[in-house]
């Protein structure tokens, strides 16, 4: 009879401690509804917070050319004659002048980083922004991308090319050895604002 007893009461207590569970199962599941996607959903990013390659390859060429020519002449004449004798004098200034310059600069910058959105305009633009470090033997360079991108222009494998960024700004940046090395030293930049 006790044993009976004990056996009720201990099916009673699990009775209570489950109706809690099955109530709560609906409102607590393992998948969150508002940010799953299934295994058959497009992939690419479309909300705040999503991930997105951009493969990044930017050539610049820049090329400025300008060339002058003057010339000029000055020619003064002077002639004084008397009955017995003439002087002449002659004077000649010419002066010519030829110059010519040329600058020319070429940069291409190579990468894939991934960004996040940040933000999304009322147009349905997705403003995008990230970043990459890399360090090697003592040379840190940092590469940061943001500009705007059509949700049209991403791949199904969530990729776009930087060209199809609008307002990008690509920016890579240099800090170490390497860098240090090509800045001019400070007498080279002293001749330089001088002119010689």
């Amino acid at each position: 009879m006790r044993t009976e007893q004990s056996l009720r009461l201990a099916v009673a207590l699990l009775a209570l401690m489950a109706v809690p569970l099955v109530m709560a199962s609906p409102r607590s599941s393992l998948i969150d509804p508002a940010t799953f996607r299934g295994p058959a959903a497009d992939q690419r990013a479309y909300r705040i917070g999503d991930v997105l390659t951009v493969y990044v390859l930017e050539t610049a060429h820049a090329r400025s050319q300008a060339g002058t020519g003057a010339e000029r002449n000055t020619d003064i004449g002077i002639a004084l004659h008397a009955p017995s004798t003439a002087y002449e004098a002659d004077l000649g200034v010419r002066n010519k002048n030829n110059g010519a310059a040329q600058t020319q600069r070429i940069g291409e910058l190579r990468a894939q980083l991934s960004v996040r959105v940040v933000a999304l305009e009322p147009n349905g633009l997705l403003r995008v922004s990230g970043g990459q470090m890399l360090a090697v033997n003592g040379e840190q360079q940092r590469i940061t991308l943001s500009g705007l991108v059509r949700p049209e222009d991403i791949t199904a494998g969530n990729i776009v090319w930087s060209s199809r960024l609008a307002e990008a700004e690509v920016s890579l940046s240099g800090k170490g050895v390497v860098s240090e090395a090509q800045k001019r030293s400070l007498i080279a930049r002293i001749v330089q604002w001088l002119g010689l």
